[in-house]
C-alpha cells in the first residue's frame, strides 16, 4: 500500500528546490524510489513508507538551505541524498552556518561536508593537523582559507606555504629561469588557491613584504617558524626525515596544517612516506589532530567521486590477489 506525506513550500522556495526542469526532484525520486508531485503550496511524496520519510527529510533540508540563502547545487544535493540514511540531516543544515571567510569575488567560503566541517574545527582547536584524503576533498583549499583568516585576524604574523618538489610520475627535465621560476610549477596549486581567496594584487603586496612565503620544503631546514600559519601540501611525498625536519620547525604562536593523499605517492620505489609514518607515530598526542576525508567529502565534479571509488575497488582487488598469491607460496608443513 502506497504511503503519502506532504511538505509545504512557498512559491518562491519551490523553483530553487525543484531545480531547472525539475532536475533536483527527478534525482530525489530516482534515489528514493518515490513519486513527488507539486499542487500549489503542497508537495506530495508517495511510495513505500521508509522511502517517503527519506525523501521528505531531504526536501525539508533543501527548503532550510534555500531559506538561509544557499544555492542548491549538484554537489550539495548529491551529498544530502547520500547522507540521508546514516546522518541526521539537521546536522548538515547547521554546517552551512559555519563561515570561514569571503573570497575576493565576494563568495562566502564554508565547509560543504561533515568531514570538511570536522577538519575546519580540528584546525581551530589544534596546533598541528594532518588532513588526509583523496583529490577534491578541499584539504589544501580549506587550510589556505583558515591560514588567510588567521592572518587577517592578526592571529599570526605571516603565512608560509610549502610542498616537496617532486615530479608526479614524469621527468620534467631541465627547467629554465632563476630559482623562483624553477620551483613555481611545483607550487602553482598553492598560488591558485591564494589568488582565488585573497586576490592576486593583495597576495603580491603581502609576498613582497615577506608576510606570505611560498617555498619548497627544502627551504624550511634550519629555521624556527614563530607566529606563522604553515601549510605543508602534498605531504605524502615527504620522506620520514623531511617530515621530522618540518615538524620540528614549528615555533611559538604557530599553527601547521599538513595535507596529503596517501593513494598518490610519487616517491621512488622503496622510499617510505613521511606522512603515513608521522600519522602513526604522533597519533593520540594532545594538540595534534588527524582526519581522513573520504570520497563522500569530494566537492569537485561528481565524476571525481566515482573515479576515486573505482580506483579504491581496483586497489583493494589487487591487494586481495597479491595476498592470495603470498598465501599460496607459503609451504605447508
Amino acid at each position: 500500500m502506497s504511503f503519502e506525506r506532504t511538505i509545504q513550500m512557498e512559491n518562491h522556495i519551490i523553483l530553487p528546490v525543484f531545480g531547472q526542469f525539475d532536475a533536483n526532484i527527478k534525482k530525489i525520486e530516482k534515489a528514493c524510489g518515490v513519486s513527488i508531485v507539486n499542487r500549489g503550496d503542497d508537495v506530495k511524496i508517495s511510495g513505500e513508507e521508509k522511502d517517503v520519510h527519506k525523501a521528505w527529510n531531504i526536501l525539508h533540508s533543501l527548503v532550510a538551505l534555500v531559506k538561509k540563502g544557499e544555492e542548491i547545487t549538484e554537489q550539495n544535493l548529491e551529498y544530502f541524498i547520500s547522507s540521508a540514511e546514516e546522518t541526521d540531516l539537521r546536522e548538515l543544515e547547521k554546517m552551512y552556518d559555519d563561515f570561514i571567510c569571503i573570497t575576493v569575488n565576494g563568495r562566502p567560503l564554508k565547509p560543504k561536508t561533515l568531514g570538511q566541517k570536522k577538519y575546519v574545527d580540528l584546525i581551530k582547536n589544534n596546533t598541528i593537523v594532518f588532513g588526509i584524503g583523496p583529490a577534491g576533498t578541499g584539504k589544501t583549499y580549506l587550510a589556505m582559507a583558515m591560514a588567510i583568516t588567521a592572518f587577517k585576524n592578526n592571529e599570526v604574523n605571516r603565512i608560509i606555504l610549502t610542498r616537496p618538489a617532486i615530479e608526479a610520475g614524469e621527468k620534467l627535465g631541465f627547467l629554465p629561469g632563476d630559482l623562483q621560476q624553477k620551483v613555481d610549477p611545483y607550487l602553482r596549486p598553492l598560488y591558485d588557491a591564494l589568488y582565488e581567496i585573497m586576490g592576486a594584487e593583495n597576495f603580491m603586496k603581502n609576498m613582497e613584504k615577506g608576510l606570505i612565503e611560498v617555498a619548497p620544503l627544502a627551504y624550511m631546514r634550519g629555521r624556527t617558524l614563530d607566529n606563522a600559519f604553515i601549510v605543508l601540501d602534498e605531504a605524502q611525498n615527504t620522506t620520514p626525515e623531511q617530515m621530522k625536519m618540518f615538524l620540528t620547525r614549528i615555533g611559538y604562536g604557530s599553527k601547521a596544517v599538513i595535507t596529503g593523499d596517501v593513494t598518490q605517492i610519487d616517491l621512488t620505489e622503496g622510499k617510505r612516506s613521511g606522512l603515513t609514518e608521522a600519522t602513526r607515530i604522533l597519533s593520540g598526542i594532545e594538540g595534534i589532530g588527524q582526519i581522513t576525508l573520504t570520497n563522500k567529502d569530494v566537492v569537485r565534479h561528481p565524476l571525481v567521486q566515482k573515479i576515486i571509488l573505482a580506483y579504491e575497488k581496483f586497489e583493494n582487488r589487487k591487494r586481495g590477489e597479491q595476498d592470495g598469491k603470498k598465501e599460496r607460496r607459503i609451504p605447508h608443513k
